[in-house]
């Protein structure tokens, strides 16, 4: 190959454009500034990137990025072989070479073309392979208009289909870079919807969004990453394309099916909110994003409901349903009504409920916050509708938590206080005084929370058994200092609002513990599930958060069992977890992509972990083998610990080399 001068001009239509070369096959690898410090942040990358640490030269010889744009169609009638006129760019809009010679990288576009019925709501995929499963093009010729610049020529002509009615070109595709930089860059989805038959801009589907899939799976990627928006599934996966022996694919049915965990194909997943969170992927801001509610039928509703048999009537009040066209006469879109027959009253969530007041918790107060002394707390319950005064002593939960140090939890109280607290009606101020005391040799800050709820009885409109919810408070979080020392509160490495991009409501513990900064109250360094394992299962497993939390969203690519005895000294195994995204992407949950260490501060106790290789763990170790489990990770581990501390950071501290989030990057 012969390789083009650095800074070689194309003539363009657009003019000149600068165009790095492409150096030998041997070349270095990505280059970077002293400890692993960004050279500059590009924009567009984060360090989650492989980009932001690459070096200015660098960089600009990979030209990071695919992206696709749709200039124009031509020839899109039954028959014919439509020719699309697309233009491929980098993440800086400057053109890409689809050989890869110019710049590095081949690129194989997918087009997909289908017709859309808004009458139905559903494509046709206007392109069926010969086994009759709805198929992409790929086999076609191009012509280079310029570099970047390309007509393509489908290899198949379309077969018949109404070329007035709405039509979707799909454009996808990847840019081969794994040999260069260990990954390939795959095109954002690409579309044009328009009337085939006119040219003119057309309405089509749009039942939902990526971002509302991608809010759990971060960049949706199927079929080997090829198709990475939900419309692109639903152009195949129709009830059009899937029929007969494929029918089970239908997308309203499928994915349903899937979430719910009853794909025999996929197995088991671990669906992370209620599957009644019907908006939790039905995006309400889409163009269609309430359609759930008007389009009732047995594929999508029996994709969740499989309890039910449509031909039978069993699980359905024994009326058989041959076909869909009376669903919607029962199953009315919304009743205002609450658990009835309606689409939306029969799946509204506990908490949503216009019978639940909400309760709203607030700690005003608090003395005798000393070492060796009992504290008191001072605490003030309302009502979230009304404002009114509560008495938290005649509600169902009622306990006050005392923990500390802030620094690093490894004590704590949770005291019932129903009892024993008392309440002034007037300043509607509940004063508990602790029957623990905070540690003679405490040092630092404490902190005060509570677990406050009220048991609700819900009625049901379709008058089954009420449903019962605990109505909880919002955990209040204070911090105290035991000295005459500033106050230190806990450090907030986890964002709560992340968490809930997924979860929706992340509610623990029988609902109510609701705040991060309550969990790693309990869930610390030195606590494990001594309370609920019995003996015979000994050794004790830790439920220290930064282990167990990892632990869990590990899940499936667990090396070791982890189960954790929790109430009723059940045992809970989480080897079966299915986390729907790059568990890489460590600021899905943590607050920053740079701050996963805790640094070399000698308060920081470690976590003694039996059941794993080695214990105790320091805090660092304990976290990262959180999700590196394997034999070989805790051994690199072990062999960097001392009796005196860690020696994480000495490699992958800040602005290293081998710091997390340059290891993570992607």
């Amino acid at each position: 190959m012969t390789f083009l001068t650095r800074g070689l001009l194309v003539i363009a239509a657009a003019g000149a454009i600068a165009f790095p070369s492409l150096p030998p096959t041997d070349a270095p690898p990505p280059a970077t500034t002293e400890k692993g410090a960004v050279s500059h942040p590009v924009s567009g990358y984060s360090p989650l990137n492989v980009e932001y640490y690459m070096a200015d030269d660098y960089l600009g010889w990979i030209r990071p990025g695919l992206n696709f744009t749709i200039v124009g169609v031509t020839d899109f009638a039954p028959g014919k072989k439509p020719v699309v006129e697309i233009k491929m760019t980098d993440d800086l809009g400057m053109p890409l070479d689809r050989k890869g010679a110019v710049t590095p990288g081949p690129i194989a576009p997918r087009f997909v073309p289908a017709t859309y019925d808004p009458a139905t709501g559903y494509y046709t995929d206007l392109l069926v392979a010969s086994n009759g499963n709805p198929t992409r093009e790929t086999a076609g010729t191009f012509e280079e208009i310029a570099i970047g610049h390309y007509k393509y020529t489908f290899a198949l002509a379309l077969g018949s289909f109404d070329a007035t009615k709405p039509a979707t070109l799909r454009v996808g595709g990847r840019r081969t870079m794994t040999d260069i930089i260990g990954k390939d860059y795959w095109a954002v989805d690409t579309f044009k919807d328009f009337v085939p038959s006119t040219g003119a801009t057309a309405t089509a589907w749009a039942a939902t969004t990526a971002q509302a899939c991608n809010n759990c799976h971060e960049v949706l990627a199927l079929h080997g990453g090829n198709y990475r928006h939900v419309k692109t599934c639903a152009m195949c996966h129709n009830p059009n394309n899937m029929k007969g022996g494929i029918a089970e694919f239908n997308g309203m049915h499928y994915w349903h099916l899937i979430h719910a965990g009853h794909a025999e194909d996929v197995g088991e997943v671990t669906y992370p909110q209620l599957l009644s969170n019907c908006d939790g992927c039905h995006d309400k801001t889409a163009a269609n994003g309430k359609t759930w509610q008007t389009k009732p039928s047995r594929s999508a509703c029996g994709g969740c409901h499989v309890d039910v048999n449509f031909d039978t009537g069993e699980g359905h009040g024994d009326f058989p349903q041959v076909d869909d066209s009376q669903c919607a006469s029962c199953h009315v879109p919304d009743s205002g009504e609450e658990w009835d027959a309606s689409i939306v009253g029969a799946h509204k969530l506990n908490y949503e409920s216009k019978q639940v007041r909400g309760l709203k918790m607030e700690i005003v107060g608090a003395t005798n916050v000393k070492p060796g002394m009992a504290p008191t707390v001072q605490i003030k319950v309302t009502n979230k509708d009304d404002g009114s005064k509560v008495d938290p002593t005649k509600l169902s939960t009622f306990s006050p938590i005392l923990g500390g140090p802030t620094y690093d939890y490894q004590w704590y109280f949770r005291e019932d206080a129903r009892t024993k607290a008392t309440y002034d009606a007037a300043t509607n101020v509940a004063t508990y005084t602790f029957t623990g005391k905070i540690p003679a040799d405490a040092k630092g800050s404490v902190v005060f929370s509570a677990d406050i709820y009220r048991t609700v009885n819900l009625k049901r409109a379709d008058g089954g058994p009420d449903r019962s919810y605990r109505d909880a408070a919002v955990n209040d979080i204070k911090y105290y200092s035991t000295s005459t020392a500033p106050v230190e509160i806990r450090r907030v490495s986890v964002d709560l609002a992340k968490c809930n991009k997924c979860h929706d409501r992340l509610a623990l513990h029988g609902e109510q513990r609701l705040v991060g900064q309550e969990c790693v109250i309990c869930h610390n360094p030195k606590k494990d599930d001594k309370d609920r394992r019995p003996p015979d299962q000994y050794p004790v497993e830790s439920i220290d958060m930064k282990r167990m939390t990892h632990r869990i969203h590990t899940g499936d690519l667990l090396w070791n069992d982890f189960t954790i005895y929790g109430y009723g000294n059940n045992p809970i195994n989480f080897n079966e977890v299915t986390f729907p995204m790059d568990r890489r992407n460590c600021i899905a949950c943590h607050e920053t992509a740079t701050d996963f260490l805790p640094g070399e501060d000698p308060r920081r106790v470690d976590v003694p972990t039996p059941r794993d290789f080695f214990s105790p763990q320091g805090p660092t170790t304990a976290a990262c083998l959180g999700c590196h489990d394997s034999k070989g990770a805790a051994a690199h581990a072990y062999l960097n610990y001392a009796p005196f501390g860690e020696a994480c950071t000495a490699c992958h501290g800040p602005n290293s080399d081998w710091a997390p989030n340059v290891v993570h990057a992607r």
